[in-house]
Formats: structure tokens, C-alpha cells, sequence
């Protein structure tokens, strides 16, 4: 049980929810009715709030703007089969971003006011939480810096905000990606187990020069000796190779992905085999000539699972298996997305109910 938090709420005069088209929901577009705010000033949170969804004002000196001191999340509320609201373990959520605060050097969140924020703003905005088959209301906490002070410093002050957004598919096709062997995600040492603004940054111009070159994303390999997968784009990567299902080891260059943790737990209780561990491009590569890959694909909050297609290697396309083909992460798909709209029992206790 944990302690409530007083919110403080200003509600808008008429509801933009007219305006969204609920037969074509683009993902990140749209932008739901409030948001949820709270502040850290003199060592404490406080000033908790729903407001309007708005612009906020940013002084040109706000260290955010130049240092970059910003952490985020994202996660999923669902439309449950008897009329409730679902969100997707999100205390793993909470805690990953308390972890990511810490290596950016900023304050822990309190649970109450992530928690108590995350509920209020989804009661308040219940409306927005789309029905349809596939679709889902994002939900975006973030954390940022606030001094207006250009010393370079960790801030003495910073907003904590909550948002959310109505979703449709993430990815309407299966991907093609592109092997990285030049540009790096994270090294040890660095950020890369944080969900920190900064590592999405200096991942958009190498993702942006491999869709030039006709692919959706990048598996990004170790930024030492580029020899092994560590992600996929913005996701987790997992292979089954031989009916082993196997995925990058966890540490300081690959973020805990949630969905990844769930896959794994299911996959276990399946009687899997799995393997978390360095996974070598020449692994990946030999066995899909010899046959033995029979499925690869990402896992994430957007996507949930993003079947892989293609995979280039030094400039060569290997063609996978036919997702039709794929026993095991159309299984898990399928197993995910019931969980999640309480199609299924929830055994794992991983839905919040609103």
C-alpha cells in the first residue's frame, strides 16, 4: 500500500476528443485532454497537479536545454474486456525510471506521485482510452531539468510530467534491419542502461542514414568491437535459434526492456529454453544459412513485438522465415496482448486496474 498524494486539478471547459478519428489512430499524433505535473524544488516534490495538456515555458537559460538532464518512460493502458481501464506493469516502469534518474543524477520519484499521478490523470482522461483491436493510450512520464543556470551542474530543480497519447500500430509491416557496425548506442561505462533523451539522440543520425539506404532500423552491436548484438533500434532483440530462444545479456550498454522481461517469463513457463548471453553478428549469420534461425524480432512498449523480415550485413540481405511460420513470438504476441486487455487471467499480477 502506498501513501496517497494530494492533486490539485484544473480540468479543460470542452474536451478535444471529438477531434481524434478513432479508425486511424497515428502513433505519437494525438494528444489526450490534461496532463500531470509535479515539481522538485528545495529537496522535496510537491505542487502536484492535472492540468490542461499545453506548452510549458522554457527559459532560453533552462540546464535541460544544454545539458541534457531528461529521463523518460513509456507504457500502456488498455481497454480491458469488462469495461476497465488496464496499465501494463507499470511499477516496473516506475522503478526503471528511478534507476535512470540516478545514473543522470537527479531526485527519485516517490511512488505515491508517480502512482497517484499515473491513476488520477487516467480517471481523469478515461474517455481517451481507444477500444478498437490493436490500439492502446500511451502513456509518456518524463523528468527533466529546471535550473535557469548554464554552470555546468546537476539542476537544484525539475518538473516531472505525465501525458498520454492515443495509439494505433507502431509498425504496420515486418522490419527490415541493418547490422551497425561503424556508429555505437552505448558503451560501458556510459548511459546505455538508462532511458536517458540523450542516447536517443545520438542514435537518429545512423538510423537516418540506414533508411536512406531502404531499412526500417539498425541492430545496433558493442561499441568496443561491433562482433556482438546488443538492440534494435529503440527495442530488445531476440533470436530462436534452434528452438532456443535467445537475446542479449542485460547490463550497463542494453536497457531492461519490460517487455523483454515478459517475453522471457513466459517463454520459461513454456518450457523454452533461453538463453541470455552475448550473441555474435556471425551467430545470427551462420544460422541463417545453415536454417536453424527460425524466428527473429524486437520487443518493446510501442511495438510489443516487431517481427524482423530482413536482416543486411555487410551490405548482404538475408531473407528470414515467413511470419506466418513463426510459432513462438506470434504465440507470445498473442499471449501479451490478451494479458493486457484482460482477455486472459492476469496470473503474473502484472495489470494496474484503473
Amino acid at each position: 500500500m502506498i501513501d496517497t498524494v494530494t492533486i490539485e486539478k484544473t480540468l479543460v471547459s470542452n474536451s478535444r476528443i471529438s477531434e481524434l478519428d478513432m479508425e486511424n489512430i497515428q502513433f505519437g499524433s494525438y494528444y489526450s485532454d490534461h496532463m500531470f505535473v509535479a515539481d522538485y524544488r528545495d529537496g522535496a516534490w510537491s505542487d502536484c497537479r492535472i492540468v490542461p495538456f499545453d506548452d510549458i515555458r522554457v527559459s532560453p537559460a533552462m540546464s535541460v536545454l544544454h545539458y541534457g538532464q531528461s529521463v523518460f518512460e513509456g507504457l500502456k493502458a488498455y481497454a480491458g474486456s469488462n469495461g476497465e481501464v488496464l496499465v501494463f506493469r507499470a511499477i516496473d516502469n516506475f522503478l526503471r525510471l528511478n534507476e535512470s534518474a540516478a545514473r543522470m543524477c537527479m531526485p527519485a520519484l516517490p511512488e505515491e506521485i508517480f502512482m497517484g499521478g499515473l491513476k488520477e490523470l487516467l480517471q481523469t482522461d478515461r474517455v481517451w482510452v481507444p477500444t478498437d483491436e490493436g490500439t492502446s493510450l500511451y502513456i509518456r512520464p518524463f523528468m527533466f531539468a529546471t535550473d535557469e543556470f548554464i554552470g555546468v551542474r546537476p539542476s537544484d530543480t525539475y518538473r516531472f510530467i505525465i501525458f498520454t497519447s492515443p495509439a494505433g500500430a507502431y509498425y504496420s509491416e515486418p522490419v527490415r534491419v541493418k547490422v551497425e557496425k561503424y556508429f555505437s548506442r552505448a558503451f560501458p561505462g556510459g548511459t546505455g542502461a538508462a532511458k536517458a533523451a540523450g542516447n536517443y539522440a545520438a542514435s537518429l543520425y545512423p538510423a537516418k542514414l540506414a533508411q536512406e539506404a531502404g531499412y526500417h532500423q539498425l541492430i545496433w552491436t558493442d561499441g568496443l568491437t561491433h562482433q556482438f548484438i546488443e538492440e534494435a533500434g529503440t527495442m530488445n532483440i531476440m533470436f530462436v535459434i534452434d528452438d532456443k530462444v535467445i537475446t542479449s545479456k542485460g547490463g550497463e550498454t542494453v536497457l531492461d526492456g519490460i517487455t523483454r522481461k515478459s517475453v522471457l517469463e513466459l517463454a520459461r513457463e513454456w518450457g523454452y529454453t533461453v538463453e541470455e548471453r552475448n550473441v555474435s553478428v556471425r551467430e545470427v549469420i551462420e544460422a541463417i544459412e545453415k536454417g536453424s534461425l527460425k524466428e527473429a524480432f524486437g520487443t518493446g512498449t510501442a511495438a510489443t513485438i516487431a517481427q524482423i523480415a530482413v536482416i543486411n550485413n555487410d551490405g548482404q540481405d538475408y531473407q528470414l522465415p515467413p511470419v506466418a511460420d513463426r510459432i513462438f513470438s506470434n504465440r507470445v504476441l498473442k499471449e501479451l496482448n490478451d494479458i493486457k486487455t484482460g482477455r486472459i487471467e492476469d496470473r503474473h499480477h502484472w495489470n494496474v486496474i484503473v
